[in-house]
């Protein structure tokens, strides 16, 4: 499309420049001539539409944007003023959706600091798992999901959910299995 709208762009510049040298009264039999031309194939094609290309939208909207729509209204075309004011604003609406289209999709990339720090509380703490690193750095101050820091570990080769050897809460569940069932279940 936009090499077919390039091409139409630069065949209508060198139409331009050709209407400079001639007279105005010499425009004003081919602006007739024009019109008489679109008056016949608005006849010939009665209830069928034209079809225009996404190119040769972009350069009728162009050239009649500006107009005011009372002086689109007397123009002869083979579309409807209304017609062209919606291209444009379509037009606008691609552009504007185009430019703020962020540049790198997806989440944002976590700031080399912070993944310093996670990767230095993981390694001074190995039996720490990411939920507890998650939750020091809120302490800290810095908001971070805890699946940020389990993919940060995971990336470096740190297991984010590593096995604890002594924790509180194991020791509470065997300490309860111990009373529920009255035997040592687990032996260590």
């Amino acid at each position: 499309m936009l090499l077919r709208l390039a091409y139409l762009g630069l065949t209508n510049t060198f139409a331009l420049l050709r209407l400079i040298p001639v007279s105005n009264r010499d425009k004003d039999i081919e602006i007739l001539a024009l019109r008489h031309q679109i008056g016949v194939l608005q006849r010939q094609l009665g209830d069928t539409r034209v079809r225009f290309s996404p190119a040769d939208r972009a350069l009728l909207t162009a050239l009649l944007h500006r107009l005011p729509r009372q002086i689109l209204h007397r123009l002869r075309l083979l579309v409807r003023p209304d017609t062209i004011l919606r291209w444009h604003r379509d037009l606008l609406r691609r552009h504007h959706a185009r430019m703020s289209r962020p540049k790198r999709p997806g989440r944002p990339r976590t700031i080399r600091s912070i993944r310093v720090l996670v990767l230095r509380l993981a390694k001074e703490n190995p039996n720490w798992g990411y939920r507890r690193i998650h939750g020091e750095l809120l302490v800290l101050g810095i908001k971070l999901a805890a699946s940020t820091v389990w993919q940060i570990l995971t990336d470096t080769g740190i297991d984010p959910a590593p096995e604890r050897a002594s924790s509180i809460w194991a020791q509470f569940l065997r300490s309860q299995a111990e009373v529920l069932l009255g035997c040592d279940f687990f032996e260590t």
